[in-house]
C-alpha cells in the first residue's frame, strides 16, 4: 500500500517530533542541574525544536570539567592558616549580649565556614557611584603603583576609557611594575587579542579568564567571570559594579547616566582580593611558568590601622555547589528587624529568596527595592518587572530608577550590616556566574549606603500595585512569559 504526499509529510513531522524529544531528554538529564533549570530547558527545546538547541548551545551547557578543576584545585594561599585560627576564635567567643554583635557573628561564621572568607576589621572603604569620579582615583592610584597592578574585569572596551587604562598600563609595565589583567572574553566581545600586545611588548601580561582566547569556540553565555577587581601594590582594591568602558562614564545615549556602586579598599580586605585574584589567574594558566607561585611578596605587611570598616570578601562561582552570595543575601534578609534597602539592575530572585523576602514584608521589616525604569536585556527586564509587581502586591516598596541606568549591586539591613560587589540578585549571579561581593559591618558604611539610597530616590517614581496592574496586557504578558525562562536567564 502506498502512502499518500500528506501520510509521508505527517510521518515526517512526528519523526521529527519524536526525535526532537529523545535529544531534548538526553540533552537536559545527562548534566546535573537543579529541577527548575531542568524543566525550563525541557519547555525551550520541546518548544523550538531546532533554535531552542542552538539556545542551549550558548546557555545551556555547563563548564567542561577540567576547568572546573583548575578552580577547585586553586589553594588559599596566605590567608589559611590565619583564617582557621581566626574561626577558632569565634567558635571560642562568649555568646554576645548586643543583638547587632549576635547578628555580625553569625554571618561572619557563615561565611569563614562556606567560602572561607577571613574577616579583616580595620579598612578604609570609601563609596564610588559615579564613573568619572571612580576612574579618575583609580587612575591616580595606578599611576602611583610601585610593584603590582592586578586588574581582573568582566568587560575591558576598546573605546576612550578602555585605551586610556591599556595606555596608563603599558606604561606602568614599561617602568617594572608588574601588571597582570584578566577579562572574560565574552564581557569583552569584540576586544581583540592584540590589543594588549604593546602592554606585553613592555613586560605585561594580559588573558582571558580560563584561557580562552576565541569567541568563536567559547560562545556560551553561562560560567562568565563577572567579577570586578584591581588591586594595587597590594595595598589597595577595588571591588564592585563598574566595568571599564564608555558607557560606564554615561557616554552613550542608549543608557544616559550610569548608576553603579565601586568600593576602594585600603587594608587587611585587599589581601583577600589579592587572593582571589591569583588564584583566578592561576586558574585561567596552562603553563606552570605563567602562574603566580611565589605569594608573600603580594601580601606587604599591615603595620597601621587604615579605618573601622570591618569586611569580608566572598567569591561565588560554579565550581562550588554552594550558592555562597545567595546564601549570604539570605542571612542579611533572614536577619532583619527594620528595614531592607536593595538596588539591583536584576531582580530574578529564586523561591528561596523570594520567599525570604516575603517573610520579611509580612512581618513589618520596611523593603524596599530599586530597579532600573528602561531594559539593557529586554527578555531579562521582563521577567524582573515580573518579580518586581509581584514583591508589590506582597507589600515592598518598588522604585523605578529614571535618571539613565541603574547598575548597582548593594544592599543594606537595619542600618548594620550592607553587601557592596558584582553579584545581582538573579539565578545568574547565584549559579551561573563567578562573582565577588564585599559584605561590610560598619554602621558609618551603612549610613553612607542608606543616604545614597535616600538621594536616588528623588529620580525615581514608585511603582504600585495599582500602576502595575494598570500596565496593558500585552505588557503583563511578556513579563509573565519571560518569567516562565527565569532559571535559565
Amino acid at each position: 500500500m502506498l502512502l499518500t504526499t500528506w501520510q509521508i509529510i505527517k510521518l515526517i513531522i512526528w519523526g521529527i517530533i519524536i526525535i526532537n524529544e529523545i535529544a531534548a531528554l538526553y540533552t537536559v538529564f545527562r548534566e546535573k542541574r537543579d529541577i527548575a533549570a531542568t524543566w525550563a530547558w525541557l519547555l525551550v527545546l520541546t518548544l523550538i525544536p531546532v533554535l531552542g538547541f542552538i539556545l542551549y548551545a550558548f546557555l545551556g551547557r555547563k563548564l567542561p570539567q577540567d576547568k572546573m578543576e583548575r578552580i577547585q584545585s586553586q589553594t588559599e594561599l596566605e590567608l589559611s592558616a590565619a583564617l582557621e585560627e581566626q574561626k577558632k576564635q569565634f567558635l571560642d567567643m562568649p555568646r554576645p549580649k548586643k543583638q547587632t554583635m549576635r547578628m555580625y557573628r553569625r554571618t561572619i561564621m557563615l561565611f569563614q565556614s562556606i567560602d572561607n572568607a577571613f574577616l579583616t576589621r580595620h579598612n578604609q572603604v570609601d563609596i564610588y557611584t559615579d564613573g568619572q569620579r571612580l576612574f579618575q582615583k583609580m587612575f591616580d592610584d595606578l599611576s602611583n603603583a610601585q610593584k603590582s597592578i592586578h586588574i581582573e574585569f568582566y568587560t575591558i572596551y576598546n573605546d576612550r576609557i578602555g585605551n586610556q587604562l591599556r595606555t596608563l598600563l603599558e606604561q606602568k609595565a614599561a617602568e617594572g611594575v608588574e601588571v597582570r589583567v584578566l577579562y572574560d572574553s565574552w564581557g569583552s566581545m569584540g576586544v581583540k587579542r592584540s590589543f594588549y600586545d604593546a602592554l606585553r611588548q613592555n613586560g605585561g601580561l594580559a588573558e582571558p579568564f580560563l584561557m580562552t582566547h576565541s569567541n568563536l569556540f567559547d560562545f556560551r553565555l553561562n560560567y562568565r567571570d563577572h567579577r570586578k577587581i584591581v588591586t594595587i601594590d597590594g595595598k589597595i582594591g577595588y571591588v564592585g559594579g563598574f566595568n571599564v568602558g564608555d558607557q560606564y562614564l554615561g557616554r552613550l545615549p542608549k543608557f544616559g547616566y550610569w548608576r553603579d556602586t565601586h568600593l576602594r579598599v585600603i587594608g587587611g580586605g585587599v589581601y583577600s582580593l589579592q587572593q582571589r585574584f591569583i588564584r583566578d589567574w592561576n586558574a585561567s594558566q596552562r603553563h606552570v611558568q605563567d602562574k603566580i607561585i611565589h605569594y608573600r611578596p603580594y601580601f606587604p605587611p599591615i603595620t597601621v590601622k587604615q579605618g573601622n570598616t570591618a569586611l569580608q570578601i566572598v567569591s561565588n562561582g560554579p565550581e562550588s555547589p554552594l550558592e555562597k552570595i545567595k546564601l549570604g543575601y539570605l542571612r542579611l534578609i533572614n536577619a532583619a528587624q527594620d528595614h531592607i534597602w536593595i538596588q539591583t539592575p536584576y531582580l530574578i530572585p529564586d523561591d528561596s529568596v523570594l520567599d525570604a523576602l516575603r517573610i520579611a514584608i509580612h512581618s513589618g521589616v520596611d523593603v524596599r527595592i530599586m530597579i532600573p525604569c528602561k531594559p539593557d536585556h529586554p527578555f531579562v527586564y521582563r521577567a524582573t518587572q515580573y518579580y518586581a509587581r509581584q514583591l508589590a502586591n506582597e507589600g515592598a516598596t518598588i522604585y523605578f530608577y529614571q535618571n539613565g541606568f541603574l547598575h548597582a549591586k548593594t544592599m543594606v539591613v537595619d542600618g548594620k550590616m550592607a553587601s557592596v560587589g558584582s553579584a545581582n540578585l538573579d539565578f545568574r549571579s547565584f549559579k551561573l556566574n563567578f562573582e565577588i561581593n564585599a559584605f561590610m559591618y560598619d554602621h558609618h558604611i551603612t549610613d553612607q549606603l542608606e543616604q545614597i539610597f535616600v538621594n536616588d530616590i528623588r529620580n525615581c517614581k514608585v511603582m504600585t500595585p495599582e500602576m502595575f496592574a494598570a500596565q496593558p496586557v500585552w505588557l503583563r504578558f511578556k513579563q509573565t512569559f519571560s518569567r516562565l525562562f527565569s532559571p535559565i536567564l
